[in-house]
């Protein structure tokens, strides 16, 4: 008996396995089955949801971290964001169907044609980032609109039509890092701010009253476009108050308060005057203190702050580090690692006491110019979206960083390690980037590239990306964040390409909103990035170059093949217009129209949406290094001195007619 107990206990039923497993697997189905039936149910909830073309049952919208569906962001098999931005979606916003997505963080609905009121977001407790700019909204927000959503970080809602106050429960929000409201029809009191906020625009809205002290420290154009708005950084508020017109207001009726249109009261006058001695008394044992220790002002007693989740094109102003605070604090000082074996050159001492600027604020990181005590320039780029990664995977990728040696990167010197955040350290190039001398101001000191300069730097590119190719084979993308910006220039206009190999220490969810590579179609259309996605990018850069034209006008974070720079060169050589394409500001171009036309045929070859037919790097490398420069005399003439005789040309012999694609 006891055996035949023994032997039942050991030897399981088969059936009773089955029917367990067969249960997890209908739990799991279910999960997924939820997820898919909740999009599907929103998407047929807008209008005009053509864009979202493979959002269907028959395939799971996550792979893990890879999105099959146009739009979703994806995290360990599950959706953390919608970015849904210029689709041409409309309707309301079904908040109750995203309410059953608890692990939904992130939603981006920009630019499209949503209307009605808001949707009751303070369901979305858990949401990190809201972005609604550039739609329909209409109506007042309730003043609770916002209340309890203590994880929300970004807020945009710019260019609407709302009404009615700001919400107050704004302020209550405790992770609120930037807030964008401008382009409305807000009224009243802006209210007062005490969380760390970062970046505020209140612009064209019909605001009134003095601007919170909180808020004094941002730029007067995040406020410009309000007529009754007073106090810093616009003008100061008056100390009269406009009296009522009698006809206005009913002899019976109770008299209501003065509209306040730059005035101040007694007690904020009061408050002012000893915010200023106390002030004052601050700047002077700042003073003192430095005096004894004999330091120039540098990067120090910075305070964290938590800039992730920034949408994409957020654009913030420069400033003086000593105005927004600097690199670490004090109590972080480590050891300063370099990677040349240049051990004496400077330390961290040195660059925290460095007088430094602003170069630059990204979604990424922001980066300063510092100069230390023998006059020698350098960058910082401090990266706060490197946290994920731990400390021995971050060295060895640092090491792995430090043996690249090419003339056409520009090196990284040295790195600072610290889990909330990293700094790397490269030299400062004085001539800047690519992105500056195509779209910035020209003049006789600063003229325009011509061509010799824009096909030297596309050569200098070429050899930089096939290097990292051959030096980093097992890197999906060598570089992953290729972009005219991401190229300086030295002072023979030879390139240095700069925030290459990052991808594998940036964290995966910022890597995924902001590098250039995850802006590419195969990712939008299949989730997934590949050794040709760098081909993709260079063939925009090379657009960018050849047109001067900023590819971000034409290319959003969500990939549109009717909208992109690559289908604009394209749809302009259909309409037999091809001499319009080009920069008219490229000088010495009179020789040189058929290089131009090869190049351009290049780009677009390494612009396919397929990223089969693009060609391999090396391919395009070799055949851009083979094309000559054919116009050294002609450096006066611009591409606008030549558009007539290559458009009569055109009309007369339908060139560039085969090129049609």
């Amino acid at each position: 008996m006891g055996t035949h107990i023994a032997r039942l206990v050991r030897t399981p039923n088969p059936s009773l396995l089955l029917v367990l497993l067969s249960l997890l697997q209908l739990a799991f189905v279910s999960f997924g089955d939820t997820d898919i039936e909740n999009l599907l149910t929103f998407k047929d909830s807008l209008s005009n949801p053509s864009s979202l073309r493979n959002w269907n049952a028959s395939i799971s919208p996550c792979n893990g971290d890879i999105a099959n569906w146009i739009g979703v962001l994806c995290l360990k098999n599950k959706i953390w964001g919608l970015q849904l931005e210029s689709m041409g979606l409309g309707g309301l916003v079904n908040i109750e169907i995203l309410d059953a997505m608890p692990t939904l963080r992130i939603i981006s609905l920009m630019n499209n044609n949503f209307e009605g009121k808001i949707p009751e977001i303070k369901k979305l407790g858990e949401l990190k980032a809201l972005y609604l700019s550039n739609n329909r909204f209409t109506g007042d927000i309730p003043d609770n609109a916002f209340e309890g959503m203590r994880s929300l970080k970004n807020l945009f809602l710019a260019n609407n039509a709302f009404t009615g106050k700001i919400p107050s429960s704004l302020a209550t929000l405790p992770r609120l890092l930037v807030l964008k409201m401008e382009g409305n029809q807000f009224v009243g009191r802006i209210p007062d701010f005490k969380q760390n906020v970062k970046v505020v625009n209140f612009a064209n809205n019909e605001l009134e009253g003095p601007i919170p002290a909180s808020l004094s420290n941002m730029s007067a154009s995040m406020f410009s476009g309000n007529k009754n708005l007073c106090g810093p950084p616009l003008e100061k508020c008056s100390l009269i108050s406009p009296p009522p017109s009698p006809s206005a207001i009913p002899s019976a009726s109770p008299q209501p308060p003065p509209i306040y249109k730059k005035t101040i009261s007694a007690l904020q006058i009061a408050l002012i005057v000893i915010s200023i001695l106390l002030l004052l008394a601050i700047i002077a044992t700042v003073i003192f203190v430095l005096s004894k220790r004999k330091q120039n002002p540098g990067l120090l007693n910075a305070t964290d702050d938590d800039s992730s989740m920034l949408p994409p094109n957020s654009n913030d102003q420069e400033k003086k580090v000593s105005d927004s605070g600097g690199m670490m604090k004090r109590s972080d000082y480590g050891k300063l690692i370099f990677l040349k074996g240049e051990i004496d050159r400077f330390d961290l001492h040195d660059l925290l006491r460095a007088s430094a600027e602003v170069l630059g604020s990204g979604n990424l990181g922001a980066s300063y110019k510092a100069v230390i005590m023998n006059g020698e320039a350098l960058v910082v780029k401090r990266y706060k979206q490197m946290n994920n990664v731990g400390r021995e995977e971050f060295h060895e990728h640092m090491r792995r960083l430090g043996r690249l040696d090419h003339e056409n990167l520009l090196p990284v010197e040295a790195y600072y390690y610290r889990k909330e955040e990293k700094l790397l350290v490269c030299n400062f190039m004085e001539d800047g980037s690519l992105a500056s001398h195509l779209h910035g101001n020209h003049s006789v000191d600063k003229p325009s590239l011509d061509w010799r300069s824009r096909l030297k730097i596309i050569k200098g590119v070429g050899r930089g990306l096939t290097y990292l190719y051959n030096e980093l084979p097992s890197l999906v993308v060598p570089h992953g964040h290729l972009k005219s910006s991401n190229v300086l220039l030295n002072d023979n206009f030879e390139p240095l390409l700069c925030d290459y190999a990052l991808r594998p220490v940036i964290n995966q969810e910022q890597a995924h909103m902001y590098m250039t590579a995850y802006r590419s179609p195969e990712h939008a259309i299949n989730g997934r990035i590949s050794r040709k996605t760098d081909v993709w990018c260079l063939g925009i850069l090379i657009l960018e170059i050849l047109t001067g034209k900023i590819p971000e006008n034409y290319l959003t974070s969500s990939y549109d093949s009717s909208t992109n720079l690559a289908t604009w060169v394209n749809e302009m050589v259909k309409d037999k217009r091809t001499s319009e394409i080009f920069d008219v500001e490229m000088r010495g171009t009179k020789n040189s129209k058929g290089e131009m036309i090869c190049l351009l045929k290049i780009g677009l070859s390494c612009c396919e949406d397929d990223p089969d037919p693009r060609p391999e790097l090396k391919e395009v490398v070799q055949e851009i290094e083979e094309m000559k420069d054919r116009d050294e005399h002609e450096l006066s003439s611009t591409i606008g001195e030549v558009n007539a005789i290559m458009s009569s040309r055109n009309a007369r012999d339908g060139a560039f007619s085969s090129f049609n694609r």
